[in-house]
Formats: C-alpha cells, structure tokens, sequence
C-alpha cells in the first residue's frame, strides 16, 4: 500500500468505466499518483477533477481510443514518463453488447474482440517488457468468470474473456520469474453502467465493494481475483459440468 510519503504511481486505462472509478478513488485516497486514460474526454476530465479532490498526489489524463492499437506505444511510453515510473497498470475497457447482435454480426462481433481481447493483449505486451526491465510491477486487467465457460447467453463477449483470461495465464508463468505480477481480475455480474437494464440487475454485486477487493488483490500480489468470492464456487461447478448436460441448459 502507497503512502503519501512514497505514492504509488498507478496507470489506468478505461479509467471512467464503472469498476475502473472506484477502484481509482481508493487510490486517490491513498495519496497515489495517477494517470488515466479514457475515450470520452468530459468523463475524463471530471473523474480527474474528483479524484484530485479525494487526494491523489497526481493526476495526468490522455483521451485515446484503445482499439488503435498503433498507437498503444506512444501512449504508454508518455504515460509512464509523465507519472515519472510505473508501479501498476490497471486495465478496465472493455464492452458488452447485445448477444443477439453479436451472434448475427461477425463485423459486430470482431469489433468486441478488438477491444475486448486484442487492445489488451497488445497494452499487456507493451506493460509486461516495461515491467520486466524493472523486475518489479502489477499488471492488473480485468477479465471476467463469462471466460470460464463458453455459454449461448453471451458466446462472443465470452470467448472474448476467455481468450484474455488464456494470455494472461501465459504471460504470468512467463514473467513472474521477473518480479512482474500478472493479477487476472474476474467479476461476475456488477451494477454499473454496462450492465444496467439486464435481468437480475437488482442481485448485482456493489461496484464499491469490488474495488475493494482488486485494490486489496494489487496489495497482495495475487495471481487470479475472483469478485465477489463467491464466483470462485460458482464458476468450478459451472466448469465441471459434463458437456453432453451442460449443452442442454438454459445458461
């Protein structure tokens, strides 16, 4: 944990979504140092201006589209000259959609794998060589459980995740011997803005309460956050089921 003394220099990237913003208030009050990376410039400039109240040492914005990923190492490069160092990356973006949409549209469903699975894989790259030059850092990325199992419900945002969730793996059994950590955050189902209006939005897990748990996951050098605990039991049985039942479920 940072102190004001010794602030932790932190990146973020997708810093207004909806796990990302809590996740980054923690920091601030932690005194860290901040820089964030975003599409929507007006969100941007706002969460900045909230988290400098809340008491980030720095705070340093870049409004960048990161399906571009041409101009991933421009990006970062300035990034961490201007936090001055690194110490964790944070990767929050991502999307949705609708299944049915994505299921009747390969030009839709290749534009969620853009951002979903090759805009991070090309970030974690680029993080993962800076990292291990200094033999030291956290890269975090949220993925999700949906990457545990393929499911008809949600078949390409899933195998986006899945994906995710596989490089990750490899990256970690790669640089971990370097002093890198690789920590592959999986949420299940959280009330924010992406997944309002779905059924059941009502159970959702409480955004505040995640970000508790992958700020403390960062602290503790974990490999694999599952967000609540509870997806950890879930997603054991789900992946144990025999595919000639699991091919009949409703899931």
């Amino acid at each position: 944990m940072s102190t004001q003394t010794n602030p932790r220099k932190v990146l973020v990237l997708g810093a207004t979504s909806g796990l990302a913003m809590p996740v980054c208030r923690l920091l601030a009050e932690q005194g860290a140092h901040l820089f964030l990376v975003a599409r929507n410039g007006d969100k941007l400039a706002a969460v900045a201006a909230d988290l400098k109240t809340r008491g980030a040492g720095f705070v340093e914005t870049a409004v960048a589209d990161l399906d571009d990923t041409a101009r991933h190492p421009a990006l970062l490069t300035h990034a961490v000259n201007a936090l001055g160092g690194c110490d964790v990356a944070l990767l929050a973006h991502g999307v949705l959609g609708s299944a049915a949409e994505l299921d009747a549209s390969f030009a839709k469903a290749n534009a969620m794998l853009q951002t979903n699975l090759v805009s991070p894989v090309s970030l974690s790259m680029w993080l993962a060589d800076y990292f291990v030059s200094r033999h030291a850092g956290v890269l975090a990325v949220i993925s999700s459980v949906a990457g545990d199992r393929g499911r008809k419900a949600n078949t390409i945002y899933g195998a986006s995740k899945a994906g995710l969730t596989a490089f990750l793996a490899g990256l970690r059994q790669r640089i971990d011997r370097e002093g890198v950590t690789v920590l592959t955050i999986k949420p299940g189902p959280v009330k924010t803005a992406m997944t309002a209006g779905m059924k059941g939005e009502e159970k959702f897990a409480d955004p505040r309460k995640v970000a508790a748990q992958i700020v403390a996951a960062i602290d503790k050098r974990k490999d694999v956050l599952y967000t609540p605990s509870i997806w950890l039991v879930i997603m054991f049985v789900v992946r144990h089921i025999p595919e000639r039942v699991f091919k009949k479920l409703d899931l």
